[in-house]
């Protein structure tokens, strides 16, 4: 299988050890199986909707990326963003110095950066599979969808199904689904397609304005909006204004009161600029582990 190779350098700390082992444990991920050394996965490129096989290794001051196409800009690109390597952190652990508890965070995960989805497209589909059922299930269910209707891409000698692109399932029936849900991920492809479910797109309006163009979307709530922007376009600087559990940890964390009000947490995270999204991937990440029996809320 030839392969073609290129490096991406982290501006700040980064520990790409750290990054495989959140990954290995993120069932939303469809990574293929690791050696502890290597993380290797498919997708389909965002810019043309391709597939493309992805192998990243650690190297001095980031890693080494080989993938199964020539890897122009674009896809360089694609794969800095989803491992936040496309921003510049240097700025971040100042704002750990100025924050205590945002402070101890990094330093007990130092150099873990947020993972993204592979593309915006999939954290929508995600976040409207997961709704009403655990992640382990969710996973399953996307796997199924991927077998299905995916091609078959080959990374390092293993046969990888790649989740479709958005025109795949734009018209598809037999995702096994609940018919409502198969009905807002048409609508979510068809919002793909138009160029709204993009990085590109969601990266280039304001936070705010980002979150209520995801809202109006079909099966997008408030909860699934900021998992797109943040954990699929890969927005460093935004703050979900309903995430249930995550202001659940930051009540814990900081000893506010039960009945805090959602415009409490917002003023707290206005500390972490510009790296709010950081911030808050930190919170979750630290309890990743109990995690994965959590289910989704939305019903929109």
């Amino acid at each position: 299988m030839t392969t073609h190779g290129f490096a991406l350098t982290a501006r700040g700390t980064f520990d790409f050890a750290a990054t495989l082992r959140f990954v290995e444990e993120w069932p939303a991920a469809s990574t293929l199986p690791s050696d502890g050394r290597t993380l290797r996965f498919a997708y389909c490129a965002e810019h043309d909707w391709l597939p493309v096989g992805v192998a990243l290794t650690a190297a001095p001051g980031g890693v080494w990326v080989e993938t199964t196409r020539p890897a122009g800009p674009a896809l360089r690109a694609e794969v800095a963003r989803i491992f936040s390597l496309d921003v510049d952190g240097t700025g971040f652990a100042k704002v750990g110095r100025a924050d205590p508890v945002l402070g101890s965070l990094q330093a007990a995960h130092p150099g873990l950066r947020p993972v993204c989805f592979w593309t915006p497209w999939e954290a929508a589909v995600w976040a409207v599979i997961v709704q009403r059922s655990s992640m382990v299930i969710a996973a399953k269910l996307k796997q199924r969808i991927a077998e299905k209707f995916g091609a078959r891409i080959v990374v390092d000698d293993t046969e990888h199904a790649v989740f479709p692109p958005p025109v795949t399932l734009l018209d598809a029936d037999g995702l096994g689904l609940p018919a409502q849900k198969e009905e807002w991920i048409r609508g979510l492809a068809r919002a793909a397609l138009d160029g709204i479910l993009t990085s590109e797109y969601l990266r280039s309006v304001p936070p705010e304005e980002a979150l209520a163009e995801l809202k109006a979307l079909p099966g997008v709530g408030p909860f699934s909006a900021g998992l797109i922007l943040i954990r699929g376009a890969g927005a460093p600087d935004a703050f979900p204004g309903d995430e249930p559990r995550l202001f659940g940890l930051l009540r814990e964390a900081y000893g506010l009161p039960e009945d805090a009000p959602p415009r409490e947490f917002k003023k707290l995270a206005e500390s972490w600029r510009p790296f709010r999204s950081w911030a808050s991937f930190l919170f979750r990440a630290a309890t990743y582990h109990d995690r994965e029996t959590d289910t989704g809320q939305e019903q929109r």
